[in-house]
């Protein structure tokens, strides 16, 4: 039986992604983005429920000041996101891919029952759209 293209975001979401809480250091954050090459990541309470979303470029200017003061650097409170725009895992990804084409973000935390269940990226719509295509074609 030959296996099928995915569909859906929970065949193409990674599951266990990094994510921070309001109280990690800036500095930590900048070291798990780096590590883990993600453009953003999801910021969560003690029950992994999601409460913002920070990214590299909420967080460069800052890293930067504080490096440049020789200060501390902030928490990931300071200068996270609140409002954040999420799927849940059973969004069609053709329909996640045309949203994408008209927002912004790189990373989209999902979300089921307010819970992160995982982060789906554009690179993840795209190399599913591209497998859609290629078993159509076959």
């Amino acid at each position: 039986m030959p296996n099928k293209a995915p569909t859906t975001v929970r065949e193409i979401m990674s599951r266990d992604c990094y994510r921070v809480t309001a109280k990690t250091a800036v500095s930590t954050l900048a070291e798990g983005l780096s590590l883990h090459r993600l453009p953003g990541v999801p910021v969560v309470d003690e029950h992994d429920h999601l409460i913002g979303f920070i990214s590299e470029q909420d967080v460069l200017g800052k890293v930067l000041e504080s490096t440049y003061l020789n200060e501390e650097p902030p928490l990931v409170r300071e200068l996270m996101r609140h409002e954040v725009l999420t799927v849940t895992p059973n969004k069609s990804i053709t329909d996640l891919a045309q949203e994408m084409l008209g927002s912004k973000p790189k990373v989209y935390p999902v979300v089921e029952q307010e819970r992160l269940v995982g982060i789906v990226t554009r690179r993840d719509v795209l190399n599913a759209i591209l497998s859609m295509r290629h078993k159509h074609n076959h």
